[in-house]
């Protein structure tokens, strides 16, 4: 196992999405505190201190996997992060709300919240929660159906738009369920990725 000698630079990524939440610092004991309590701790420079993420706004880092890149000098630490995000302007990620593959799944279930706290007329988001789970649902199967007929026909931009249909009323029945797209990303996880043992994580 590689031993931390001078400051290391930790590259903080989110473990479900990928995104890249911050970089920070790590010396051998803001390491070692990680190793044993399973959440970030890094060394502050302008503070010299340890410094515990989260410990006090508690948007605290849980770590799923630690790794050393190929030439042991920088780490890439993976978490689950809590709370509002790991940027301390309040943003999730300390890079701003730089695309990913999936982020429009994320911008699209915000407006669906958005429009559940400040309703908009003849928002067809609106009709779909005010007529609830039976017509969400209803819609849901509609989807589903004319997504299979799609892929039959082999129609790809149909199928396309279909599916894109298919993931917006996806998105909305989650919403009335009272769950997230993170949720669904943490069983995809939890069922596809070997998480292993934090330490044995090191080794790979």
């Amino acid at each position: 196992m590689p031993e931390i000698t001078d400051l290391t630079p930790a590259i903080v990524q989110d473990y479900y999405t990928g995104r890249v939440l911050m970089l920070a610092y790590v010396n051998q004991e803001s390491y070692d505190y990680m190793l044993e309590h399973g959440q970030t701790c890094f060394w502050s420079r302008s503070r010299q201190e340890l410094w515990h993420k989260g410990a006090t706004s508690g948007d605290v880092q849980n770590i799923k996997h630690i790794a050393f890149d190929c030439d042991e000098d920088t780490l890439l630490i993976q978490v689950e992060q809590m709370g509002k995000g790991a940027c301390h302007t309040g943003s999730y990620s300390c890079f701003g709300d730089e695309p990913g593959q999936f982020h429009i799944l994320n911008e699209v279930f915000a407006q669906i919240e958005d429009r559940s706290e400040h309703p908009k007329e003849n928002s067809y988001t609106n009709y779909l929660l005010d007529k609830g789970a039976d017509k969400i649902c209803k819609k849901v199967g509609e989807e589903a159906a004319e997504t299979i007929i799609a892929a039959m026909h082999r129609d790809k931009p149909e199928l396309t738009g279909e599916v894109a249909d298919l993931a917006y009323h996806l998105l909305v029945l989650l919403f009335e369920q009272g769950l997230t797209p993170r949720d669904i990303t943490e069983k995809l996880a939890e069922r596809h990725m070997v998480e292993g043992n934090l330490k044995a994580g090191l080794l790979r």
